[in-house]
């Protein structure tokens, strides 16, 4: 599944030199909000939950804005609009497909955000299915091989490839591929979306430190992107798609050369 990732590993590049978006607060809070209102308010017996509040955890998201969401979601702190998961398609720089998964109290609010973010970025909204055909979604856990300290130095953890395999296929993964994070080497295993708690479980059976579960969006292919403009237009429109706090997660199938995105940035 090389190359199955590329917008996921630009934007963890970009991390490196972007301040962290002050609106994670809120996207993380409203995962929880759905996760806890479509399900039992109890962590332990919600995948989704648990999934959402390990993600706020390590955004830094306080307890208490843990627990404020939990109770919100189960309806203990009146009750506000609804928040409904909708998914938009568009085009950006070059024909390049865009997938967004949104929450929204406001379609039309979120629309015509959405609208003028493209609009801005040389790309434009499209109609239902005109894009996600071009995608699969999978279920991601991202396993933490970050250096481990021995006396006073910090030492690099040396991956078994041929043990992270075999656990991988014990899991039921279908791929994995090592990358680097801020914090060292990690691992994204691939899955099937039903099979993603029973991969996550078996992982750290066997060990391993999962540093985040979550559903993505792969696409099947991807353009490669050498014109500058068309790179600086598509490293814009996705983070005005990023900035707005209706967008959980925005991807596309292109991919760009480091030096050119950093360059563009």
């Amino acid at each position: 599944m090389a190359g199955h990732s590329k917008w996921a590993n630009i934007k963890r590049q970009k991390a490196r030199v972007d301040a962290k978006r002050a609106n994670i607060f809120t996207k993380v809070s409203r995962e929880i909000i759905v996760a806890a209102r479509n399900g039992v308010p109890d962590p332990a017996g919600n995948f989704q939950l648990r999934t959402a509040i390990e993600k706020a955890k390590a955004a830094g998201i306080p307890n208490d804005n843990i627990e404020r969401a939990i109770a919100k979601g189960a309806g203990k702190l009146g009750t506000d609009a609804p928040l409904e998961a909708i998914q938009y398609e568009g085009y950006g720089a070059g024909g390049v497909a865009v997938l967004i998964e949104a929450l929204t109290d406001n379609r039309n609010r979120t629309a015509a955000d959405l609208r003028e973010a493209f609009s801005k970025n040389g790309g434009n909204l499209g109609e239902t299915g005109c894009v996600n055909w071009m995608f699969e979604q999978k279920g991601i856990v991202e396993l933490s091989f970050a250096p481990q300290k021995r006396g006073r130095k910090l030492e690099a953890v040396e991956i078994d490839e041929d043990a992270l395999l075999e656990a991988c296929l014990e899991g039921g993964a279908d791929a994995y591929e090592l990358i680097e994070t801020e914090d060292g080497q990690a691992a994204e295993v691939f899955t099937e979306v039903g099979n993603l708690e029973a991969l996550s479980q078996a992982l750290k059976e066997q060990g391993y430190t999962v540093a985040q579960v979550e559903l993505r969006w792969i696409p099947q292919n991807t353009i490669e992107i050498t014109d500058p403009d068309h790179a600086r237009s598509l490293l814009k429109l996705m983070d005005a798609l990023d900035s707005l706090d209706d967008v959980q997660n925005a991807t596309a199938n292109f991919d760009i050369a480091e030096d050119l995105m950093l360059a563009a940035l």
